[in-house]
């Protein structure tokens, strides 16, 4: 009888991968829904496109690995990654942003190592930080929010159906300052004189405590992802390790409303891709530690340089930067938080003999 070599993750019971990824895709609709409101259709339109471009280019490096397309399309993976990779990117990035970043995720983020299962670093984040590094003007062109000519007159969001497909398969370039604003994060960023209550006053980018619309876009993500704790998709240690991780560094070097200050805890918590990196990113079974030890050091990682990027490094987000940098350690963090062996006084590691 052959033995059949098979790799993470590994599920039990009714938890297949394709159920598994079926309810991920589920949990991200609450914010789907919401970005859809403040932004427009971009968003449902990157989802369709990103969707579209991440199972044929999948079946295609099947194809040519000469292994059975439809079986492994079936396990949802790719879709999820291309559901990530849309929320992630700006909802009216041109397409030819998306094509890349989908196509570097599916290539060299998975495929390239074996496929689902076998990946070091998270697809969709790694095809993420390519077109942020490569483009990014397109990457920071976030559009403006649901009523903005009611404060800026000059600016229009940009909506509807139509508008939303001529931006991203037509895109013109020379009328990017008339739809498009800053983000909090990048005003926050950027600041060098004025205080945070000043800033919250005069900015349209700000809402009660943090990003306008990026508060609601975070508690929707929460939603999702408690959804997904009680369907026990994943555990709660690596989202609670990087929430908390980054609402204690947020709340350790804050210095109050000054004008060199980097924001509070909740402004941190709900702007940017926090909750969206925190239940749906950072959970991935496979490019993250294994153990529940494992899981927590490995969320407060994430949160951690999450917050030292956004306060002293280049970008004004970086859940992509601390996720990547995070898989890397991920071989050493379950070195040294294997768990005990049923039998054992302590984890075996290597090849070390136990008690």
């Amino acid at each position: 009888m052959a033995l059949v070599r098979m790799t993470s993750p590994h599920a039990k019971g009714n938890n297949h991968t394709q159920t598994i990824m079926l309810w991920v895709l589920g949990a991200t609709l609450p914010g789907i829904l919401v970005l859809t409101w403040f932004y427009g259709f971009g968003t449902l339109i990157n989802i369709l496109y990103a969707s579209a471009v991440a199972l044929l280019v999948e079946s295609l490096v099947l194809a040519i690995r000469k292994r059975p397309i439809g079986f492994y399309l079936r396990d949802g993976s790719a879709l999820v990654t291309a559901w990530l990779l849309a929320l992630a990117l700006p909802p009216y990035a041109p397409w030819w942003l998306t094509l890349i970043a989908v196509s570097f995720a599916i290539v060299f983020g998975k495929q390239l190592y074996g496929g689902l299962g076998q990946n070091p670093f998270n697809p969709a984040m790694l095809g993420y930080v390519v077109v942020l590094i490569s483009f990014p003007v397109e990457m920071t062109s976030w559009p403006a929010w649901r009523g903005i000519e009611a404060v800026v007159p000059d600016v229009h969001a940009t909506l509807g159906l139509l508008d939303g497909l001529s931006r991203i398969f037509l895109p013109v370039s020379s009328e990017i300052d008339g739809w498009t604003l800053a983000t909090a994060l990048d005003v926050v960023k950027t600041n060098n004189s004025l205080t945070m209550t000043e800033l919250q006053a005069t900015s349209p980018a700000f809402g009660q405590f943090a990003g306008y619309g990026w508060e609601w876009v975070n508690l929707a993500y929460l939603l999702g992802g408690l959804v997904l704790l009680y369907k026990r998709v994943y555990s709660w240690h690596a989202p609670v390790g990087m929430l908390a991780a980054l609402a204690a560094m947020s709340l350790l070097f804050w210095n109050g409303s000054g004008s060199d200050s980097n924001g509070s805890p909740l402004f941190h918590l709900f702007s940017g891709a926090t909750m969206l990196g925190a239940f749906f990113i950072i959970t991935d079974p496979v490019s993250g530690a294994t153990s529940k030890q494992g899981r927590l050091i490995f969320g407060a990682g994430v949160g951690i340089l999450v917050y030292v990027i956004r306060a002293w490094g280049g970008y004004p987000d970086a859940v992509a930067f601390a996720v990547l940098l995070m898989n890397l350690a991920s071989p050493t963090i379950d070195y040294y938080s294997t768990p005990r062996t049923y039998g054992h006084s302590k984890a075996k590691r290597g090849m070390g003999k136990t008690d």
